[in-house]
């Protein structure tokens, strides 16, 4: 699994970083605020990609002493620190900066970007800007849907492992925090990039850049919904969130089913990483059993339950007479 997600967060900061370079280029041959505004979202996933990388390394170091069941549990916090960031940089940052040109009515973007290109910098472009934005944003959508695709690669892949209905199912009962966060933020940014394309066309055919201001304000707010939907996925795994009742109740019956068990007095489970997850009961054994006979049961079960399901890694079994 860490393999898995490793890659996809790689393809994700690789894409975003370039992306990023073309999206300044851009703003600074137009001045588009919605540009801007792309601009910090590739910045912001950039560096959120760094931070999942991270949280897949620190998540995983071995078990200590201080932390028994590992450090599996790192991957959801960086990962909600990626949900904040991409709510207050991305989102937050775009948000203002449209609001700021509507406010001011677009005027003087475009013509000041250019004056700073031609009189600063003495350059003068033998094209359209307006095209080589459009080209740019085409080449970000291109580098987008390659990361896009290898993030919903691996959450299609999960869907047929664990039987999952669809992507709705699959946001509320994946523990691959990273991935999810991945396949959200590539998600989002097909999503941004197709409406500065449209915002960026609309005020050129129109003459009137309230559109691409427009397209800043969209673009901060969908980053802002989904960095708020980010959290809250984050949050279900932070607090210790348990497998579906469905997977407890085949686990359950499995222990149950075993010979020599009169019956189960406590079950629970919880997510200790991605694609880990503790399992602890308390079971009541037929009270003729020898206690070497308990322990081969005990160690039978915990291979059975590691058998029904791969994301069991940790069981511990009470026995009681």
């Amino acid at each position: 699994m860490a393999g898995q997600n490793t890659g996809v967060v790689l393809a994700a900061m690789i894409a975003n970083g370039a992306i990023a370079v073309l999206k300044f280029i851009g703003y600074l041959l137009t001045g588009s605020p919605s540009m801007l505004a792309e601009t910090y979202h590739s910045i912001s996933d950039t560096g959120n990609q760094v931070l999942l990388l991270i949280g897949i390394k620190y998540s995983q170091r071995g078990a200590t002493e201080v932390h028994p069941y590992g450090y599996g549990k790192a991957q959801f916090f960086f990962a909600f620190l990626v949900s904040v960031l991409l709510f207050g940089v991305a989102g937050w940052e775009s948000l203002k900066h449209g609001i700021h040109e509507l406010r001011a009515g677009g005027h003087g973007t475009e013509t000041g970007a250019a004056e700073f290109l031609s009189f600063t910098l003495d350059v003068s472009l033998p094209v359209d800007a307006f095209w080589v934005s459009v080209a740019i944003l085409v080449g970000a959508i291109l580098f987008e849907t390659y990361a896009f695709v290898k993030a919903r690669a691996e959450l299609k892949r999960q869907m047929d492992e664990y039987g999952w209905s669809g992507y709705r199912e699959t946001f509320s009962e994946t523990s691959d925090i990273t991935t999810l966060t991945a396949f959200t933020e590539d998600t989002i940014a097909l999503i941004g990039l197709v409406v500065a394309l449209v915002g960026q066309a609309a005020s050129r055919a129109t003459g009137n850049p309230t559109y691409d201001s427009l397209g800043a304000v969209v673009i901060g707010v969908l980053l802002m919904l989904f960095a708020l939907l980010l959290a809250f996925e984050n949050k279900r795994l932070i607090l210790g969130e348990s497998l579906a009742t469905d997977v407890e109740r085949d686990l359950q019956a499995a222990i149950t089913d075993h010979d020599g068990v009169a019956h189960v007095d406590d079950f629970r489970t919880m997510f200790i990483g991605t694609g880990q997850v503790l399992v602890t009961a308390d079971v009541s054994f037929d009270s003729g059993l020898e206690t070497g006979e308990i322990d081969e049961d005990i160690q039978q079960l915990e291979s059975k339950l590691e058998g029904i399901d791969d994301r069991v890694k940790l069981v511990y079994i009470e026995p009681r007479l």
